[in-house]
């Protein structure tokens, strides 16, 4: 009886629980770069979002789930007529924001896209901004947004630099719901006790796996995934706020928890103190519509576009030389099913870029897949590894996303060997990429709003003072339509 009682015995908060919620908390964020990053995120984010919004694979799924809802005081939708609860509204903004999978991007022993926790933060904010108001209260302002913006980039960001989900089979949506869980709690006003329980209930949940994102089961779940994970940090965060109870040891509990069950009984580790670093080096997908790690394959490929595209039938073999992480996600042989397949194929979008000299959205869809010429260059190339590729890749002081193409012809011949080691929107290259960040977001915000609301909408984001300033509420009426 008394060992019973022992095992029993409540234990210690985890240490993790505890310094995730301590720099929720207390933390100040002091870097100007870390908040001036953080808008063109923030930017970058919503206009991939916007242009989402013209494919009706990805506006079925939007809404609230009862037709002709309307919640008082809920969050705005960009782009949209929806009044949504902070739940639904962070899927609603988490599901359009990830669907093109064409904005910020980190790269680690997990890989992720930080800004998915903008669903959560956004939706939340807004809410709590209109709840205020309706009290007579001062509403959140967009540097608000942008300060839980660095600390959830903060918190999935160094998660992701030593604990890899992808190597026990699950996937990387975990940390998003695990640092929307932390920023939002804190955002409906909770306290340390209420973050933390909130955090334990976050890993206590089910984990997603990564098989929507593999063959042979490659599929669109990887474009709403992190909207599922983002809004479940609402749910649970509010619940927190209601009293519900945390789980002091949902990480180290012996046989029961997360580490044991899921994590081949490793321990979870932050890599470096959590401060504003991933917000600092997070990576902008600037130029093409494409899985992170093939990027600068597709530079390479676009380089190479008016070298070979009077000369395919001429090419005897294409080498694609490349990293570890790529070849372990993106590098697909035989059919592929869906633009959710294609857009994470290394051959299939080095195959795109040398035929047509650019990559859209578009050319993962059937109608360009049917073009014979894709398959015919895919069985010519072949990947081989470059360790350096991959020790670069991993250095803290490079994070290289490194790939080559080389072109061999029948007739002996061959192009250079087109090297990139680091893509356009890397922090090494982003005095190069702001210019193209706010062109992309203008463009995008073309595709659905009329002229006088785009130069509205402009005349604020491009202000990084104006927008800091700017009610939350008032800033998410920006993007309303209808």
């Amino acid at each position: 009886m008394s060992r019973l009682l022992k095992m029993n015995d409540r234990t210690k908060t985890d240490q993790l629980l505890e310094e995730i919620a301590d720099y929720v908390l207390t933390k100040e964020i002091t870097g100007e770069e870390a908040f001036q990053t953080a808008r063109y995120v923030l930017l970058d984010t919503l206009g991939c979002g916007i242009l989402a919004l013209s494919y009706p694979e990805c506006t079925k799924l939007l809404g609230p789930i009862v037709p002709g809802t309307v919640v008082p005081n809920g969050s705005r939708v960009p782009g949209t007529a929806y009044v949504l609860d902070p739940v639904r509204g962070a899927f609603n903004i988490g599901c359009m924001i990830r669907w093109l999978d064409y904005n910020d991007t980190w790269l680690a022993a997990e890989w992720g896209h930080p800004s998915d926790n903008l669903g959560g933060i956004l939706a939340v904010a807004d809410y709590v901004s209109r709840v205020r108001l309706a009290e007579g209260k001062e509403p959140l302002v967009v540097r608000d947004v942008l300060e839980m913006m660095v600390k959830a980039h903060e918190i999935q960001g160094v998660l992701a630099l030593e604990n890899s989900l992808n190597r026990v089979g699950l996937d990387h949506v975990l940390f998003v719901k695990i640092a929307t869980t932390a920023v939002v709690t804190k955002l409906l006003g909770g306290g340390r006790e209420e973050i933390i329980n909130a955090l334990s209930n976050a890993w206590i949940d089910n984990s997603s796996l990564r098989t929507y994102r593999h063959a042979p089961n490659t599929g669109s779940r990887k474009s709403w995934a992190a909207g599922d994970a983002t809004s479940r940090g609402v749910h649970l965060a509010l619940m927190a706020l209601k009293g519900e109870m945390g789980y002091p040891s949902a990480l180290s509990a012996p046989g029961w928890g997360f580490q044991d069950v899921l994590f081949n009984k490793k321990e979870l580790k932050l890599a470096r103190p959590l401060d504003s670093y991933v917000m600092e080096h997070v990576l902008f997908k600037v130029s093409y519509p494409a899985e992170f790690h093939a990027q600068t394959a597709a530079e390479c490929a676009v380089t190479l576009h008016p070298q070979v595209i009077d000369r395919l039938e001429e090419i005897d073999s294409i080498t694609i030389t490349t990293h570890e992480s790529a070849i372990r996600i993106i590098d697909k042989v035989g059919p592929l099913h869906n633009p959710a397949d294609r857009d994470h194929c290394l051959q299939y979008i080095t195959a795109i870029a040398l035929l047509k000299g650019t990559i859209t959205a578009e050319h993962y869809e059937d109608e360009t897949a049917s073009d014979s010429r894709i398959d015919s260059l895919r069985a010519k190339m072949k990947v081989i590894e470059n360790k350096q590729y991959t020790y670069d890749y991993l250095d803290p002081n490079k994070r290289s996303i490194a790939n080559a193409l080389q072109i061999h012809f029948k007739d002996g011949t061959k192009t250079e060997n087109v090297e990139c080691e680091y893509p356009l929107g890397h922090r090494f290259r982003r005095q190069e990429a702001i210019p193209k960040i706010e062109e992309k977001f203008s463009d995008t915000l073309r595709t659905h709003f009329p002229a006088g609301q785009q130069r509205k909408i402009e005349q604020v984001c491009f202000d990084h003072e104006q927008l800091g300033q700017m009610r939350v509420n008032e800033f998410m009426n920006l993007f309303l339509i209808g």
